[in-house]
């Protein structure tokens, strides 16, 4: 029986066995014993201000703290992303805080690695120094041979940039099971960094494209932002269109429902392509003077240049200039002769390309009426009010209110050319980075990404083990699963040294990555392991050497953005206790760790680096020969932004609120010149070189199918599995959870205490299964044949097309924990990495074809 709330705090250590003592793990919280009578004269409250550890966004928070200790979180009415309110996640996690089954103390392993752990309790000087002297003897070789695996890394500039760069680490995050093909279609083809989201305060129309309206995040943003804005946004009579194998909570908000096939979602947008040109709501202002549409494409693909500069058929003068040649009035559409070759103009390429993906196409690949493709289509146009500008702030802008909402989706096989294709539906229209369209982020800006993809190059063996610039992955997100890959078979990815040792930030990888199987047999080849976690994770009890337990919320983070898109906001987390039994803040345990390793000081040390990603001023630099506090860092980062009061301010006031983003920093079109000089790209030159790169460098089709210079469809590798395996498997997430991190939260567990699989009635009915049957599920790997299978219980909704399963990202046994047993699996067990599930930018799949019978 699950204990419930009232009582989970007298857990006892039932998983604690495998330990040499539970009272390591899951000892007593000897620091919350009551406290006699005569307390009860006098007693000190406090409210406190904070943000969240637990969710994606960082949400103001209100800490109740009693005599040192919090008793009850709320929203912080001043914050712009949440207003006062708090998902379950907010809420819920002051009982991670108090959890009597945190890891208490330093942790180092007695056993051999892959079973689970036995320990014995060290001090922090011990496993510090266990750690920084295994980096001091692999710098001493080649520090990349340091890996630094990260799940959340709340202050990106620190821990990313500054802390790896003094270690001379190698970093590698999670982005490759997030969104990452998104966002590197994003920077490649708009120029900003994100995947997509509406302007909603002035969008009209907008794609819900595997967004889980209610029950999930979206770009940039986890969750309370997001609804808040798009319930106003219906209010003012906003139309949705969901499109999803999955309806999830959509349902009330949504005006209608494409239930498209998973992995089709990039045929969809070529025939969303091919119903605009034919209609001819075609924003040619746009496309001819912002994206590289009027280009001349010569017929080996590449652009016609003249001394350098990229040519453009000019109408006035009926000759080829350079594209930002003074007075010449370009053509959108054509073929021509221009120095002796047969040029077509880069428009003129794509509209003869989607030619083939009509509507009546698309119906059978994604399952979509042709004539639904087409309304949508319709009212695209509709909506778009191309030619449209609108006043703010005494500023004119283009005004093209049609968007979407995508984040999560992208990670599919076809992903990265899936959402290029989603990017130039809005392209055509007029609406990337317009107001009212298509945002890719919270405020516009080039990432170096769009320049350094389109010039990046096919680099001769032996490659680094994340194969970045290799000719598997010219393109590289950095995918853990295919480090995996590369320590058990070095020599099929020609490489020839291998991480010797892996620091592990608030990751679980052995649960929250795909392809379990395979990271497990990796992760028990690499040397050395440290884990820096507030629990004993999958990954710490099976792999890790070390153990380092982490604070949760008691701890300084930041600086944190907080602004909700419109109005701009910059918080902390801030400590609303002192940390309980042994943890400490990241901050603090790199500081302690940097120094032993003897990269805490001194020129690009951790310091110094520190004074660099937060533009500390004199005379509030850091002294590069003296240890500071983690409060003192951050009070100086204050005082260098002008607030006289420095840290304090944020401890008195909780948000520093700076007042409405401006339309000229929102918008693309704001910038001056527009999209800030570049040239949006409609015709990918880049990946077409690099094709043809990576062929004569003997890479395998399978690497180099997809780098074509415009999405082009094929069908998705697991559609050549056997057709027993007659369903696809698809994973979301539960607002309850983030990722693999939060199940063993005590309340948190208590909404959602086990795993189900989303299974569509009739199919049910089909194979005589009922809501609550325990079910089997068996994938099959497309390319090796490989199947793998899991066991949970069936939940029955007709919200789910008939030949889909669904199975949220969670459980899995997350940590060694009470509160884990029983939950059942996770899916990631079912899916796999590599050919025919890993393609173009090394970003990883959640769909597979999968069979599903009652057990």
């Amino acid at each position: 029986m699950r204990v419930g709330r009232r009582t989970f705090l007298k857990s006892s250590a039932a998983a604690g066995g495998a330990l040499a003592g539970s009272r390591l793990l899951f000892g007593d919280l000897g620091t919350l014993e009551a406290r006699g009578p005569e307390s009860k004269l006098a007693y000190t409250e406090e409210r406190l201000p904070t943000t969240c550890w637990l969710g994606k966004q960082d949400c103001g928070i209100i800490a109740r703290r009693v005599d040192g200790r919090v008793v009850s979180l709320a929203g912080n009415p001043a914050h712009p992303r949440n207003k006062g309110t708090l998902c379950p996640k907010g809420v819920a996690q002051i009982s991670a805080v108090y959890d009597p089954n945190r890891v208490k103390t330093p942790l180092v392993r007695t056993n051999a690695k892959g079973a689970p752990g036995q320990w014995r309790e060290a001090s922090w000087d011990e496993a510090l120094g266990l750690v920084a002297d295994k980096i001091k003897e692999i710098r001493a070789k080649d520090p990349t041979l340091i890996l630094w695996q990260k799940g959340r890394s709340k202050q990106e500039a620190i821990y990313d940039t500054a802390l790896v760069g003094a270690l001379g680490a190698t970093r590698v995050g999670h982005g490759t099971y997030c969104s990452d093909a998104g966002y590197r279609a994003a920077e490649y083809t708009i120029g900003a960094h994100g995947n997509g989201h509406p302007d909603f305060r002035h969008t009209r129309y907008v794609l819900s494209w595997g967004w889980n309206v209610t029950n999930a995040g979206g770009n940039k943003f986890c969750w309370i932002t997001w609804n808040q804005q798009l319930v106003a946004a219906r209010e003012r009579g906003l139309k949705l269109v969901a499109i999803d194998p999955n309806l999830r909570g959509a349902g009330p908000f949504a005006d209608e429902w494409l239930p498209i096939k998973p992995g089709t979602d990039l045929a969809l947008a070529l025939a969303l392509c091919n119903a605009i040109i034919a209609q001819g709501t075609l924003d040619r202002e746009y496309l001819v003077n912002y994206t590289n549409a009027p280009f001349l494409v010569q017929e080996d693909g590449a652009f016609l240049r003249a001394e350098g500069r990229e040519q453009v058929w000019d109408e006035i003068t009926a000759s080829a200039k350079a594209f930002d040649a003074p007075g010449i009035k370009p053509a959108l559409e054509g073929r021509v002769n221009a120095q002796g070759r047969n040029v077509r103009t880069a428009f003129q390429v794509f509209q003869e390309h989607v030619a083939q993906y009509t509507p009546e196409w698309a119906e059978p690949v994604c399952g979509i009426p042709a004539e639904q493709i087409r309304r949508v289509a319709r009212e695209l146009g509709q909506n778009a009010l191309i030619g449209s500008t609108i006043l703010l702030d005494g500023v004119e802008l283009p005004y093209r209110p049609v968007s979407m909402m995508f984040y999560h989706m992208s990670q599919q096989e076809l992903g990265f050319q899936a959402s290029r294709a989603m990017f130039l539906v809005f392209m055509l229209l007029g609406a990337s980075e317009a107001v009212g369209g298509l945002q890719v982020d919270t405020s516009w800006s080039v990432h170096s990404g769009f320049r350094s993809m389109e010039n990046a190059t096919v680099n001769n063996p032996p490659y680094s083990y994340t194969l970045s610039g290799s000719k598997f992955f010219p393109i590289n997100s950095v995918n853990p699963g295919m480090i995996a890959k590369v320590i058990l078979d070095p020599q099929k990815y020609e490489v020839n040294k291998l991480p010797e040792m892996a620091i592990v930030h608030m990751a679980n990888v052995l649960t929250s990555f795909t392809d379990q199987p395979t990271m497990e047999e990796a992760w028990k080849k690499i040397p050395f392991v440290a884990v820096i976690d507030p629990w004993l994770s999958r990954t710490a009890d099976l792999v890790a050497d070390v153990v380092l337990p982490a604070a949760t919320m008691e701890k300084y983070e930041g600086p944190i953005g907080a602004g909700d898109g419109y109005d701009d906001a910059t918080v902390f987390r801030l400590p609303i206790m002192e940390p309980l039994f042994q943890s400490r803040g990241e901050m603090d345990i790199y500081l302690d760790l940097t120094e032993k390793a003897g990269r805490l000081t001194g020129s690009g040390g951790f310091l110094d680096r520190l004074n660099t990603v937060l533009s500390l001023k004199d005379p509030y630099k850091l002294e590069l020969g003296a240890k500071p506090t983690v409060r003192d860092i951050f009070d100086r980062w204050a005082k260098s932004q002008g607030l006289t009061d420095g840290i304090r301010f944020f401890e008195t006031n909780g948000v520093w609120n700076k007042g409405a983003v401006s339309p000229r920093k929102k918008y693309g079109y704001g910038q001056d010149p527009p999209f800030s000089g570049i040239r949006q790209r409609l015709y990918g030159e880049g990946l077409l070189r690099l094709q043809k790169e990576m062929q004569a460098k003997g890479a395998a089709q399978a690497y180099w199918r997809d780098y074509t210079p415009l999405p082009t469809w094929r069908p998705p590798t697991m559609w050549s599995s056997p057709p027993k395996y007659d369903l696809t498997l698809t994973s979301y997430k539960k607002i309850e959870f983030k990722q693999s991190r939060a199940s063993q939260v005590a309340l948190l567990a208590e909404l959602a205490p086990e795993q189900r699989v989303a299974i569509n009635p009739a199919t049910a009915r089909a194979r005589g299964i009922q809501d609550g049957d325990t079910v089997l599920v068996e994938s099959h790997n497309a390319v090796t044949g490989e199947t793998r299978q899991i066991r949970a219980k069936a939940a029955l909704t007709q919200t789910i097309r008939p030949d889909v399963v669904g199975m949220p990202h969670h459980y899995g046994g997350v940590a060694r924990h009470p509160w884990t047993q029983g939950q059942g699996p996770t899916p990631n067990t079912l899916f796999f990495t590599g050919e025919g599930y890993v393609t173009n930018t090394a970003d990883n799949t959640f769909h597979v074809r999968v069979r599903v019978e009652k057990a």
